[in-house]
């Protein structure tokens, strides 16, 4: 059993990364000015424009919920709708906060199976009905990897925007965990974003290995006009903004951003190859990033709860397994063997190894 024992139910379940402390000990060092004035908001800013190429705009959240919300509300007014999968994160997770910030933006919603949106979809639900008695289509929303754990190719998402540009739709990503995207794509943060079409991004430090903090990045600045005003009205202006901005700063210039998503991706990739063909277990989707889900009999589930594994189960009731920068590979490997007892112990089966 590895010690201390690590959890899989979340990515948010781990710490803050070396390089992300490092820096907010570094900011802590004398004093700065306030609600982003600040030398680290600055450098962080400049990061990110470095980072995909362009002369972006660049903003500081504290949680993805109000950083998706405040950017869809800025692409957006009240009589709008959003066009998203039906298992995007902004309908499924987030307490109706998109319809809340943008004062009543309503979110319609396609059906999928497994979490992606297609051009067919969102052309559908575009032209369903023109008249004024119907919220007007304005924004296609995508979460990149989806909640399922899919990953959208590039050639997918440019399929997306161009629908979006042949029917005068913004282009938001919700990226939680776009460093894991980016990491199974091996492409460039532009190629998957701007490059591709992509109005605004969010961009996830959280789950990344940060403490805390999202990056709202609109590429095209005209569309960022007062958003500034709205992150101070929802209390989303921090006034230590440095505290945000700083793991920022060394996640980009290190590379962390990205070999830390490699480690979780690969770690997923490995549980999920050591847990295949197991009696009654089934994986539900395939793993392009850091989750894995599972479909098993309840007992199976209820078994490994008993021996004190922590998941979620909630998609299709399969069982979600999240792994994260800091997985350790005998964590790991605990995991696997409690998966193989159990399988064996419902099925009568000789525990594989």
């Amino acid at each position: 059993m590895c010690a201390p024992k690590q959890q899989f139910a979340s990515d948010n379940y781990a710490g803050i990364c070396p390089e992300a402390w490092a820096a907010m000990a570094e900011a802590n060092i004398g004093h700065e000015s306030a609600y982003g004035a600040d030398s680290w908001t600055a450098q962080a800013a400049d990061a990110f424009r470095t980072l995909f190429s362009t002369d972006c705009d660049v903003f500081f959240a504290f949680n993805g919920t109000a950083a998706n919300s405040l950017a869809l509300a800025a692409l957006s007014q009240s009589y709008h709708s959003v066009i998203c999968s039906e298992l995007a994160h902004v309908e499924t997770d987030e307490c109706g906060a998109p319809e809340f910030f943008s004062n009543g933006a309503k979110l319609l919603v396609a059906p999928s199976s497994n979490g992606k949106l297609s051009p067919e979809a969102i052309r559908l639900i575009a032209s369903r009905r023109t008249d004024i008695h119907y919220p007007k289509p304005r924004v296609v929303t995508i979460t990149q990897p989806t909640e399922t754990g899919l990953v959208y190719t590039l050639d997918e998402i440019r399929a997306i925007a161009a629908t979006c540009r042949e029917l005068g739709l913004r282009l938001h990503m919700d990226g939680a965990r776009f460093a894991n995207a980016c990491a199974t794509l091996g492409c460039t943060p532009a190629a998957m974003t701007w490059e591709a079409g992509v109005d605004v991004l969010c961009f996830g430090g959280t789950k990344n290995g940060m403490a805390v903090g999202e990056a709202v990045i609109f590429f095209d600045r005209a569309l960022s006009q007062d958003f500034d005003y709205r992150c101070k009205q929802a209390g989303q202006l921090a006034s230590k903004m440095r505290f945000l901005a700083a793991p920022w700063v060394r996640m980009l210039e290190t590379g962390a951003w990205l070999h830390r998503a490699a480690h979780a991706n690969t770690c997923a990739r490995t549980f999920a190859e050591k847990i295949a063909g197991l009696p009654n277990i089934e994986l539900m989707f395939p793993v392009e990033a850091n989750g894995v889900f599972v479909k098993m009999p309840s007992a199976i589930a209820d078994a490994l709860r008993a021996r004190d594994w922590k998941f979620y189960t909630f998609i299709g009731g399969g069982a979600r397994f999240m792994f994260a920068w800091d997985t350790a590979l005998d964590c790991l490997e605990s995991l696997v063997e409690d998966f193989r007892a159990v399988s064996a112990e419902q099925t009568g089966a000789p525990v594989l190894t």
